[in-house]
């Protein structure tokens, strides 16, 4: 059974004001510590972490993803990498990959391996390699609480737009599409799907396609829901959900 962490768009809305973390254009999401090893404080892996952030928050924001492994010996190395929104400028990606790396300093002390995830970006880091792979480790959902007059007809519309976002995303050099559908009515739905640029077009359409499949088990019948993802992410939306420039 898929164990998933939910959290209503409300309640995210809400937190955001008490978080201390938040960057001014970019609300915190969520984090994880993933890593069961810890490291100790100006040791090796401490400071080849400090030059890690460092190299990402340089390296991403030109093209809006970036990856680097600081060599060390035994467990001392690390890698990381970190992914902006497609539509976020270099200002706005470089902001939110500083804000990333000293929210996990503080959300996650001495974990070895730790993910946080702002809405302008995400970035992930851990003393193994894991470019190249999916991961269906970390991952959570985001809901609006909000439903919609008719699921049955409103859920095949959500598969049909993010579906089409899936095959176009990865055929793009950056890994991601946003779209749209007119719906019945005056209503149009919006959407959004990225991977990870360290995937290949194969893998990323084999997550994007798991995490459109697991939107029904959080979201079925709402107005908006997203899949977050370590790899890639889906979102959709009956508002404009992207940077209109």
């Amino acid at each position: 059974m898929l164990s998933m962490k939910l959290i209503p768009l409300c309640l995210l809305l809400f937190s955001l004001l008490l978080q201390s973390g938040n960057c001014a254009n970019s609300p915190f999401l969520f984090h994880i510590c993933f890593s069961k090893e810890n490291y100790t404080a100006n040791s090796p892996y401490d400071t080849n972490l400090n030059e890690l952030f460092h190299l990402l928050s340089t390296k991403v924001p030109p093209t809006g993803f970036g990856l680097g492994t600081i060599n060390g010996e035994d467990q001392d190395q690390v890698n990381g990498l970190a992914l902006c929104r497609g539509d976020v400028s270099s200002k706005n990606c470089e902001s939110c990959v500083i804000d990333a790396s000293k929210e996990l300093r503080k959300r996650c002390p001495n974990k070895k391996g730790a993910i946080v995830w702002y809405d302008f970006c995400f970035l992930k880091y851990s003393n193994e390699c894991f470019f190249g792979k999916i991961d269906n480790n970390n991952k959570f959902y985001l809901l609006n609480v909000n439903e919609v007059d008719n699921p049955e007809a409103f859920n095949p519309k959500v598969n049909e737009l993010l579906s089409r976002l899936a095959n176009k995303a990865t055929t793009t050099p950056k890994l991601y599409a946003t779209g749209e559908l007119k719906l019945e009515g005056s209503e149009t739905l919006y959407g959004l799907v990225q991977c990870t640029r360290d995937l290949s077009g194969p893998a990323c359409k084999k997550c994007l396609d798991v995490a459109i499949s697991e939107l029904p088990n959080c979201c079925y019948g709402k107005r908006g829901g997203r899949t977050v993802g370590g790899s890639c992410n889906v979102r959709y939306e009956l508002y404009p959900i992207v940077d209109a420039r």
